[in-house]
């Protein structure tokens, strides 16, 4: 089970390859083979899953009805975009260029560690969303964790 925690900044190079912070990398899995799957994350950030978590959560997209049109429609954005990528030997994964497009990351990248994920902003972007949020930490943590 991975353990990803952490903000860590790092650059994309005209390739497409950023590397993945050492502190993060020591939480994937050896059933991972250094692969990752890359897709389309929510709030305009890309979602970076090493290989055994990225099965657990095709396992939740399996069970969403192929009758429902948003389950439909959820699939076909999530996995139209998704792409396994190798660690290579400088421990980067390479970002297709449409990716990297719709989470408008250029240069300079925002690597987040979630737990099961990691999520690659543009640290613009990402500043913006914290910004825009109408609650403050202590509220959101109040209604997540209420009274305990």
């Amino acid at each position: 089970m991975s353990s990803f925690k952490g903000t860590y900044s790092y650059s994309v190079d005209s390739k497409g390859r950023v590397n993945l912070p050492s502190k993060l990398r020591k939480y994937v899995s050896p059933e991972a083979n250094d692969t990752f799957v890359i897709t389309r994350g929510y709030d305009q950030c890309l979602f970076v899953y090493p290989l055994d978590e990225w099965n657990n959560q095709e396992d939740s997209i399996r069970a969403l009805s192929p009758s429902d049109p948003k389950h439909r429609f959820f699939m076909r954005l999530l996995l139209q975009h998704a792409t396994e990528s190798q660690l290579d030997g400088q421990s980067r994964i390479t970002i297709p260029r449409e990716l990297l497009e719709i989470a408008r990351i250029e240069g300079d990248a925002r690597i987040i560690g979630m737990l099961d994920h990691i999520e690659i902003w543009n640290p613009g972007v990402y500043d913006e969303y914290l910004k825009a949020q109408p609650e403050t930490y202590e509220n959101v943590a109040q209604v997540v964790f209420g009274d305990k």
